[in-house]
């Protein structure tokens, strides 16, 4: 694009902008030219990341309204999670914690139940988390090194436009301006990249958290809810209360197959 705003300027004023980024590109030679073709690369993937986590994180977002909604009015874990989509972050969770539930009675090493399902459940949650902040360290990497690129341009503008005040023996302004402009250019290349990648990386970043604490809060209830076979639940306003789920004789839970227990 600032190709095409430079080259119509230039056509405006009837003749070719010697000062403009082509010009600038091609004067620079092989290096100047990797210098932008390598900041247009990483300005590319950072938008593609950007918008793609932004997909994936409303995805979300949007899944823990409905878990908000629905889930919990639910007579059982099962049938709450039959009610979610097939790939959601908290079915996962909820299978997964089911899964763990069924393979407890399985171990022959004695272990307590609600120590096993919190670390299959942080284990789910931990999957997921590291899925959402996958590509974030590519936003952080161009945050941290694009002014640099862009900076050993402007390194080897000046450079030519001294090797130019040698060989002419004057620092004419028309020796120099070429290089010298092509090295603010980079410069400013190097600026224009970098500082949409931070601010993308910091976003992203800040709603991860958010999203990271909806589904520790969720494996949290989930838990409450395996360990007291259904007993503990969170309260949602608005939402039906479900029938009361009685334990399966000789049931045996991290709460005891009664529910929780509490002291005087």
């Amino acid at each position: 694009m600032l190709t095409t705003i430079l080259a119509a300027g230039g056509a405006a004023a009837g003749a070719e902008n010697p000062y403009g980024l082509g010009q600038a590109l091609k004067e620079g030679g092989l290096i100047s030219q990797s210098v932008f073709t390598i900041l247009c690369l990483m300005s590319i993937v950072s938008f593609y990341i950007l918008f793609s986590k932004l997909f994936e994180q409303q995805k979300i977002i949007n899944q823990a309204k409905r878990v908000r909604q629905s889930f919990w009015s639910s007579n059982s874990l099962r049938e709450g999670s039959a009610k979610l989509e097939k790939n959601s972050a908290y079915k996962q969770i909820v299978d997964d914690g089911l899964a763990a539930q069924d393979q407890h009675a399985k171990l022959t090493d004695p272990v307590e139940a609600h120590d096993w399902l919190h670390g299959s459940l942080a284990r789910s949650e931990a999957a997921i988390n590291s899925k959402l902040g996958g590509g974030l360290a590519f936003l952080a990497t161009v945050g941290a090194t694009a002014p640099f690129i862009g900076l050993f341009g402007t390194v080897i503008g000046i450079y030519r436009a001294l090797i130019k005040i040698g060989s002419s023996g004057q620092a004419s302004i028309d020796a120099v301006a070429g290089p010298v402009g092509e090295a603010l250019i980079m410069t400013a290349l190097g600026l224009v990249v970098a500082v949409p990648a931070v601010l993308a990386f910091n976003w992203l970043q800040r709603r991860n958290k958010g999203i990271a604490e909806d589904l520790s809060s969720f494996s949290n209830d989930v838990l409450g809810f395996l360990a007291s076979n259904g007993a503990v639940r969170p309260v949602i306003a608005g939402a039906a209360k479900p029938a009361a789920v009685k334990a399966p004789a000789g049931t045996t839970t991290a709460g005891q197959a009664g529910g929780v227990q509490t002291r005087a």
